[in-house]
């Protein structure tokens, strides 16, 4: 095994290596071996974590880009010069190389069903993103759906190889390598050649299924493509359909007939929502009668539901000043309207009321709550000559 023993046994966990040096800085604890298993991040894949002895490694990274020096981050120090067994978590490592064989699958797949070329890659999530040259077409997202599931289903054999730089013109790359160098490229049998340092599945069948959960349009006329993939792929759909299924239970109803009865509901809440709007601007109308025969300047407890409806109504009539209150206990709900006749301030009417513990604001109409307790000296704020 070399120092990239990852490259060369992606689907070894568990490795023996020697501390060349260990070191503690700034509260952490580092450790680079002769050889590791552990992937670093890089390439819009996440690194691995696991175990080195009893010590957890919790990030592995490269200190210069495309240098040969992996560092450990533990969480607890190792002795320099010490033998320690390494242990890689597996089902995380597995995710990753599902995530990243289907993210090559699907930048094949795209190129050959509309022409898009990848222009960036994220890996760190288990809904992975694929961002696209070309702007936003849903027949070209189904086609290259069709086609990745199509080379999963195919189990495709897949080898990487390191490549001489004088060699990487004359091999029909997918994009061109971000190295100089010696380039490790991933092969797809028959599907996909590309540079990349990732580790890979040994056969697409293993990176399926594959889902496209949606697409958007991106800056300068790109297109950012949601995708998920194997083992998460499954449990993506397993919650959903126990979603679905629960949905089906409260309908009395099969899980695809739910659509179908949402749809019903929505147009019976539209409905029922105007018969509902019809009836509380009666409401308002019926109160209003009630409070305007006993003068212009009104202090009156209303219902919440007819609140804002009235409330717009005696602000448009003239001579009209109104504070209105909705008791929703411990609080009470505020409204304070006039018509533009009236020459008192709002402003200074709020103030007395907020003198009163409420609050709340506003300009040409104030509104806010106050203390269920404080509103029969709410409602008398009014002076007597502006009350009824």
């Amino acid at each position: 095994m070399t120092q990239r023993g990852y490259w060369e046994n992606p689907y070894q966990s568990e490795f023996e290596a020697t501390v060349l040096e260990a070191w503690h800085e700034d509260g952490k604890h580092f450790a680079i071996l002769d050889q590791t298993l552990f992937y670093p991040t890089s390439g819009g894949q996440l690194h691995d974590t696991g175990t080195l002895g009893e010590a957890r490694v919790l990030d592995v990274f490269e200190p210069t880009k495309h240098g040969e020096t992996i560092v450990h981050v533990l969480d607890r120090p190792l002795a320099a010069r010490t033998r320690v067994r390494g242990k890689i978590d597996w089902p995380r490592r597995y995710r990753h190389m599902q995530r990243h064989t289907a993210q090559h699958i699907l930048s094949q797949a795209f190129l050959r069903a509309g022409r898009w070329n990848t222009v960036a890659v994220s890996l760190k999530n288990p809904v992975f993103t694929i961002d696209f040259d070309l702007p936003p077409d849903e027949a070209v997202v189904k086609q290259a759906e069709a086609l990745a599931n199509w080379a999963v289903y195919a189990n495709l054999e897949i080898r990487a190889r390191l490549v001489e730089e004088s060699q990487v013109p004359l091999l029909p790359l997918r994009r061109l390598p971000k190295v100089r160098g010696t380039v490790r490229v991933v092969e797809i049998e028959d599907w996909d050649l590309a540079p990349c340092g990732g580790t890979h599945l040994r056969r697409t069948a293993e990176a399926g299924p594959i889902k496209i959960l949606g697409f958007e349009r991106g800056k300068k006329n790109t297109t950012r493509v949601y995708a998920i993939a194997g083992w998460e792929a499954l449990e993506d759909y397993a919650a959903k359909h126990e979603a679905l299924k629960s949905l089906a239970l409260k309908f009395s109803s099969q899980p695809l007939e739910v659509p179908d009865r949402v749809e019903k509901l929505e147009r019976e809440l539209f409905e029922a929502r105007g018969e509902a709007l019809k009836l509380r601007e009666k409401l308002a109308e019926l109160i209003e009668a009630k409070l305007t025969a006993r003068g212009q300047t009104i202090a009156a407890e209303v219902p919440l539901e007819a609140l804002n409806e009235l409330g717009k109504r005696l602000a448009a009539r003239p001579g009209t000043l109104a504070l209105l209150a909705s008791p929703q206990p411990p609080k009470a709900r505020l409204l304070l309207v006039k018509h533009p006749d009236r020459p008192e301030d709002l402003k200074t009417i709020w103030e007395r009321l907020r003198a009163l513990g409420a609050r709340g604001g506003g300009k040409e109409r104030y509104q806010g709550v106050i203390d269920l307790e404080k509103l029969k000296d709410a409602l008398q704020t009014l002076a007597p000559d502006e009350g009824s």
